[in-house]
């Protein structure tokens, strides 16, 4: 483990809002990252892209309870309220949430034809690229609210698991990136443009983190409904987008043993450096 421990140890020192800029950058980075494959296929298979949504899921289910939802029961322990009711609130509060935007945003999920959310005569291009930063929001405020919660030195918050949630959301931002970028290409966009809206989709993720890690710094009560709320909301995710999309193409046994590999990678690194 001593590439981890060494990027671990360099986020040890920094303050936590800096450690969230930086971690969602990388996660950023790595959608960029998968947008890039752009410039080399002008496709990707189908049972390859199924693959990789998959995988996206898994490790977004994992994160969802290992550094999100078993930390907020945690730090809930010995209040007034029982430990399960801020997760609960903050779990629900952040689905419901993801689906009031996700009902008025336009957007176009990768495979369909037509766009959901409010009618819209916006290009088909920039429908797919809100679609996918739709669920990158969530992602990058979980990582920011993680370090956010490292930053009031609760035991339950440790560097490691916060570090372990940006590597996992950053390795399934890579099949992300990719989802977004080949089929423009695909449809006629030149590379480099459709690498632009592919790598774009990401931007989010560090104004997300940043918010997300100032907010839970300023008020300590709120941060296990901050980290359950984060956890709802990449559970929409997962269940109203990934799965659907890794399997609309009849390949599901793939897409389920990718789902399983990488919840088990993403619990594998959770527990590690955690």
């Amino acid at each position: 483990m001593g590439f981890f421990d060494t990027l671990r140890d360099a986020f040890t020192g920094m303050h936590p809002v800096l450690q969230a800029l930086g971690a969602t950058c990388f996660t950023w980075g790595v959608t960029a990252l998968g947008a890039s494959l752009v410039f080399f296929f002008q496709s990707v298979h189908q049972k390859l892209l199924d693959a990789m949504l998959g995988f996206a899921a898994g490790v977004m289910l994992a994160a969802s309870y290992w550094s999100l939802l078993a930390p907020a029961i945690e730090m809930s322990e010995g209040k007034a309220l029982p430990a399960w009711v801020p997760a609960l609130v903050g779990f629900l509060g952040g689905g419901v949430f993801l689906r009031v935007v996700d009902q008025f945003l336009p957007h176009l999920h990768v495979g369909l034809t037509k766009a959901e959310g409010m009618p819209t005569r916006w290009r088909r291009s920039v429908l797919l690229v809100l679609a996918i930063t739709l669920h990158n929001i969530p992602e990058g405020l979980a990582v920011g609210v993680a370090f956010g919660a490292v930053g009031h030195g609760l035991p339950s918050a440790s560097l490691g698991a916060a570090v372990a949630l940006a590597i996992g959301i950053g390795l399934q931002n890579f099949p992300e990136g990719t989802a977004v970028a080949v089929p423009l290409r695909r449809e006629g966009m030149t590379r480099r443009r459709a690498f632009w809206y592919g790598q774009m989709s990401g931007a989010v993720e560090p104004v997300a983190g940043v918010l997300g890690a100032l907010a839970v710094l300023s008020m300590q009560s709120m941060l296990p409904y901050a980290l359950a709320f984060a956890a709802g909301a990449m559970i929409y995710v997962v269940v109203e987008e990934l799965i659907p999309e890794a399997q609309q193409s009849g390949n599901t046994d793939l897409a389920t043993l990718a789902t399983l590999l990488g919840f088990g990678i993403m619990m594998a690194l959770d527990v590690a450096l955690g």
